[in-house]
């Protein structure tokens, strides 16, 4: 079972019209400059001491963790934490980062390395490679290469290039199947290219994307068509700063973290929740500058989150 932890937040919903006294509760995974396990009475109750870059606590609590580059590990890691707190090294990249660790149905796990020579591939509990393939984005600038790519149902791969202004689908052999453009469109002259840092696959082929540069998160249809999207003109501050990461939670709520939101003011929330009617009915602040990169809701309301993990 996941840990029983829970944050109790009592908030203001905030609509168009109207501000609704409501409490929501959530544990949750985070992982950016500090890692930790938020716990009900608002201190971490469980900390790792190193950043990191993205993360999961799976069913057995065996908690996984994508390593920051340091001096431990100069091309960042991959580690396992089992529930008795045994570490495990599963991967130790070879490159300059090692940008995401997504685990598979099958038990395996999807890595990124950002280098000269950028890949994704999918490993065994064990670290043995059963897959691998370049990823086509550019090279010049390593740590803005890609993020959090995913393994879809159907065998596939997402991950976002953030200097190639895309989500890129793959095949298993490392043929581009399509992309998803996040430039926004207008003049040539006005065009901003917002960087993909975590693509969504959920519904009807519908993929939702974080794009940190640009502050805006925006949802795609299975035709990559446009049909919706989040902007700090839809919220009661300037909440979106660097959104990095985001989770679709199984009522269709989304939480997104702002991971420098704290930077113009320390008490701007570094994650919350928003409705598909953009209303919003949770907050989380840290009283830091920047923060969480990535994070795991782990219960809602004292109850664990059912189906897949969908960030």
């Amino acid at each position: 079972m996941k840990p029983q932890l829970v944050l109790v937040t009592s908030l203001l919903c905030f609509t168009a019209n109207m501000v609704v006294a409501q409490d929501v509760t959530h544990s949750f995974l985070a992982c950016g400059q500090k890692t930790y396990i938020m716990g009900a009475d608002g201190e971490a109750s469980w900390t790792y001491p190193s950043a990191t870059r993205d993360g999961y606590v799976l069913d057995d609590g065996t908690i996984i963790l994508t390593l920051n580059k340091s001096k431990r590990h100069r091309g960042g890691a991959v580690v396992r934490i089992a529930p008795d707190g045994k570490e495990t090294l599963i991967w130790k990249g070879t490159q300059s980062e090692v940008n995401s660790a997504h685990p598979t149905a099958d038990g395996t796990f999807v890595i990124t390395e950002a280098g000269d020579n950028p890949r994704l591939l999918e490993i065994s509990s064990t670290g043995k490679v059963i897959l691998e393939f370049p990823l086509a984005c550019q090279k010049k600038n390593h740590h803005m290469q890609t993020r959090m790519a995913r393994k879809l149902a159907d065998g596939t791969y997402l991950a976002p290039h953030l200097f190639d202004f895309a989500v890129f689908h793959y095949s298993p052999e490392g043929e581009v199947l399509g992309k998803l453009d996040t430039t926004v469109p207008g003049d040539s002259d006005h065009e901003i290219h917002t960087w993909p840092f975590t693509a969504i696959r959920h519904g009807e082929g519908q993929t939702l994307v974080c794009c940190t540069h640009g502050n805006r998160v925006i949802d795609f249809d299975s035709d990559g068509n446009v049909v919706w999207t989040l902007t700090n003109e839809d919220l009661p501050g300037k909440w979106l700063q660097d959104p990095c990461g985001a989770q679709l939670l199984p009522n269709g709520n989304l939480v997104i973290t702002s991971y420098a939101g704290g930077r113009a003011d320390v008490n701007a929330p570094k994650l919350f929740e928003v409705t598909r009617d953009k209303e919003v009915v949770w907050t989380y602040s840290d009283g830091q500058k920047v923060g969480i990169h990535n994070f795991q809701i782990l219960t809602t309301n004292g109850e664990e989150i059912a189906g897949p993990v969908l960030k």
